[in-house]
């Protein structure tokens, strides 16, 4: 294995593109080579997703692309990796025979082994779920991005069984890695450059050790380096800490920038979905995060369409979208999982042409209300952090405010890496644009208004 090369391919959520960078590490302590070309590999893994019906498509569809691959070269290795695992390893191996061995969340310290055994011509699965792993010991090695933001995944699994999702079932259950390793890769990546991290699990706020509960780590991950960006995804409304909403107000370089998925707007579809909490309750938390942090953005996860949902229910669901406004929403039409409650309990008993028509009424009403609030961005100042070129002008840069919406401006002297005030002049429903006014900092841009 020594001079063999990998290459992986990832869909799905931020965590399982953390997820490929301890595989990264892995692999290549066991002596491969990253390769950013699939043909020219030795051994393809593709990280997968379970939460939407639509990932699992595509990657079925990649993995039917492989075996061609694999006919013109019998020795190229093919793998699954990550929440597909679990829920597909008999069909995926033995009835479609489409890949040589699935490897689970929990099981990636185990490829290395996994693929000798496929050497040895045998198929290679380990799905076991862990009570214990976190990989707080690997250091993810990090093949892509942009060198400027990263992601570091402070715990694993989740408890909270809500009715729709499949995590739990893939993921297991939650645990959390000692704070001591969470802030040593910050410092590491603070020493490197990178100028934001984004703090990952399945419900942050649920952090939990002997030492710390997830306010205390904010606090101590923001004292590493004070002109490093932190953010976090995503918390549950169910048990958001108010003194974290007074942290992140009182810390510069804490992003006023929140994602606190909702779900549904309707109390008796939340109540289906197992999500512990009403409206009125999810409103009231809305309410705390205005009034503590002036300016913080807002985004969401919504889905329509769910089991039983009515015209009434979807109606709530609009109302609460244009009751708190949200900066960004991720909108989606519920999807049946295999293993959940609601797979289980309830029938998925909304037409495909009606959840069809509720997510695009939501995506109408979302844009919109997206590109109202982009509007009442003009005149005001932001800091904006340089992630690169622009996508469609080489002239400009792009880069994130603190409330996290993209900006693009004319690139002048300006570097990946630099703080820079703005001025915004324009906008779209989906980006800003602005007049650069000059380099800054987070300490010295927070001891002048945001908001003109």
């Amino acid at each position: 294995m020594s001079e063999k090369t990998f290459h992986i391919e990832t869909y799905g959520c931020q965590m399982n593109f953390a997820d490929t960078e301890i595989v990264n590490s892995i692999l290549i302590e066991a002596g491969m080579k990253p390769s950013q070309n699939a043909e020219e590999a030795d051994h393809i893994f593709i990280n997968t997703c379970s939460i939407r019906e639509n990932a699992e498509t595509k990657v079925w569809n990649r993995l039917k692309e492989f075996r061609s691959l694999k006919k013109k070269n019998r020795d190229l290795t093919v793998g699954v990796l990550g929440c597909m695992a679990e829920r597909i390893k008999e069909n995926i191996i033995d009835k479609e025979q489409l890949v040589d061995l699935v490897v689970g969340p929990d099981a990636y310290r185990d490829i290395p082994k996994l693929l000798n055994q496929v050497n040895d011509g045998r198929k290679a699965v380990n799905v076991i779920l862990s009570l214990e792993e976190t990989y707080a010991d690997i250091t993810p090695v990090r093949t892509t991005g942009n060198g400027v933001s990263a992601f570091i995944s402070i715990m694993r699994g989740c408890d909270n069984m809500c009715a729709f999702c499949v995590v739990p079932f893939t993921r297991g259950r939650e645990r959390s890695r000692p704070m001591e390793s969470i802030l040593n890769e910050l410092k590491q990546l603070s020493e490197n450059g990178y100028k934001e991290v984004t703090l990952l699990g399945q419900n942050v706020n649920s952090y939990k050790t002997e030492s710390a509960d997830f306010t205390k780590l904010m606090d101590e991950a923001s004292c590493v380096n004070p002109e490093m960006r932190i953010r976090f995804s995503s918390p549950h409304p169910k048990d958001f800490p108010k003194d974290l909403l007074y942290l992140i107000q009182e810390r510069p370089n804490l992003c006023s920038s929140i994602h606190i998925p909702a779900q549904s707007g309707n109390n008796s579809v939340l109540e289906r979905m197992r999500r512990p909490y009403t409206r009125a309750q999810y409103l009231e938390l809305i309410n705390d995060m205005r009034s503590i942090i002036p300016g913080v953005s807002l985004s969401t996860d919504m889905i329509t369409g769910f089991c039983g949902e009515t015209e009434e229910e979807h109606s709530d669901t609009m109302s609460l979208m244009k009751t708190v406004r949200y900066d960004l929403a991720y909108m989606f039409a519920y999807s049946e999982r295999e293993r959940t409650l609601a797979h289980r309990k309830y029938e998925d008993d909304v037409p495909e042409k009606i959840k069809k028509r509720r997510l695009t009424e939501i995506i109408t009403q979302q844009m919109n209300i997206q590109e109202e609030l982009n509007r009442q961005e003009i005149g005001k100042r932001h800091l904006v952090l340089v992630e690169g070129a622009s996508k469609r002008s080489d002239e400009q840069v792009s880069g994130r405010t603190d409330t996290n919406k993209m900006v693009v401006f004319d690139r002048e002297d300006f570097q990946k890496g630099d703080y820079v005030e703005v001025e915004i002049t324009a906008c779209t429903s989906a980006t800003l644009k602005a007049t650069a006014l000059k380099k800054s900092s987070i300490q010295e841009f927070s001891t002048t208004p945001v908001f003109s």
